[in-house]
């Protein structure tokens, strides 16, 4: 058994470098000079249009923050990029690891790092989410500050032990003695337009229904900064999503230095009075967008939530404006069955059942594997979300 799970270990290793090959080799193929239609629209400005319409959601930027100093604009992934550089400026003891890291990362979320602060504190490790996450664990216990990579969120399953039954529960089962409260795991996340099976997952309600550990997902490149400050900062395991497709989508003023943004705290982002809309992630645009549409078409009043920290999440804040607004609408892009959404909807019942003028409404992802060109079809967009808060206005 162990010898086939070792050949099942290598050849998913072996299928990912694959994968990798061949999109290098695509790449070749659109510089060997086939034909310019054989391969792309005919014009640039066709393709850029053609993104344009692709994309389900709009970013909106939040307003320049101006309590925290000067502010410079940065998409979301250099906002990773300057929380980390404070982290390793701020702390001796940080340090950075994780697949291709050191050159930057996939996503460029840690470029420079390594020149400016050394190879023994931002530093590759072999491909094993397992390794590093158990690396991880193994260097915040000596007090030192973890700061691990996965590269793809899709691809932390195979760290799922570690994270559960070890990083989770160390405080716990030591009594105290020892923990491991100063590791960070952080991870691309959610859909990307193309990412399919193993680039598009959101997996953080597996983590929700693990006590001692911390989950984060932030919607802008200004939350990006100081929530994952936060969690470097925080005394317990977390593990910080980042969705991936807002790391060059999302740009915004950030404050240059240092800031924290309070875990556990949902920020109520447009107050009203008739639907509650919550969200986490991406997903928060789309429904400030349909906050929009519900206000134009049906002069309907939404307050919308950014639950920003999935457990322990905020069940006064929601709970609060449910009672106020007597519906709620959540939306997520995993999938609809023990989505964390139902976690929500199952509070909100037991605790504003009296309040409630409507069912909850739970706009999520398909019962599927995630697709490839059928993902404009499977993510919860706009249009899912408003015929939902149709309904529930006219239940």
């Amino acid at each position: 058994m162990a010898a086939t799970a070792a050949t099942a270990v290598t050849a998913g290793r072996l299928l990912r470098l694959r994968a990798a090959g061949a999109e290098g080799h695509w790449r070749r193929l659109r510089g060997a000079g086939l034909p310019r239609g054989f391969l792309q629209p005919a014009s640039a400005d066709g393709d850029a249009a053609q993104r344009r319409q692709v994309a389900h959601f709009t970013f909106q930027p939040d307003p320049e923050p101006l309590e925290y100093g000067q502010t410079q604009k940065m998409n979301l992934f250099q906002a990773v990029t300057s929380a980390l550089d404070n982290s390793l400026a701020k702390d001796p003891t940080a340090v950075i690891f994780g697949e291709d890291v050191a050159f930057g990362g996939v996503f460029r979320c840690t470029v420079g790092l390594r020149d400016k602060y050394g190879k023994d504190r931002v530093f590759n490790t072999p491909l094993c989410e397992q390794g590093i996450v158990g690396f991880g664990i193994g260097i915040a216990v000596t007090g030192a500050t973890a700061i691990a990579e996965i590269q793809f969120a899709d691809y932390i399953f195979p760290a799922f032990d570690q994270i559960v039954n070890e990083a989770a529960k160390y405080r716990y089962r030591s009594g105290d003695l020892f923990n491991c409260g100063s590791l960070t795991i952080r991870s691309p996340w959610g859909c990307v337009g193309h990412g399919a099976l193993y680039h598009s997952q959101s997996p953080e309600a597996f983590f929700a229904h693990c006590p001692g550990i911390k989950v984060v997902i932030p919607r802008s490149p200004f939350q990006a900064k100081g929530l994952l400050l936060s969690c470097i900062e925080d005394k317990n395991p977390c593990i910080f999503f980042e969705p991936k497709i807002l790391y060059r989508a999302a740009v915004e003023q950030v404050p240059i230095e240092p800031y924290n943004i309070p875990l556990s705290q949902a920020e109520v982002i447009q107050e009203g009075s008739d639907v509650t809309l919550v969200a986490w992630g991406t997903q928060v645009h789309v429904i400030r967008e349909v906050a929009s549409m519900a206000h134009e078409k049906l002069g309907v009043s939404c307050e919308v939530i950014d639950l920003r920290t999935i457990i322990p999440w905020d069940v006064d804040t929601v709970c609060k404006s449910v009672i106020k607004t007597g519906r709620l609408l959540v939306s997520h892009e995993a999938p609809l069955t023990g989505g964390f959404a139902s976690e929500i909807s199952s509070t909100v019942q037991e605790e504003c059942f009296l309040n409630l003028e409507a069912p909850i409404s739970r706009v999520c992802g398909y019962d599927t594997p995630f697709p490839h060109i059928f993902e404009p079809f499977y993510i919860p967009d706009k249009w899912k979300c408003y015929d939902a808060l149709r309904k529930m206005i006219n239940y």
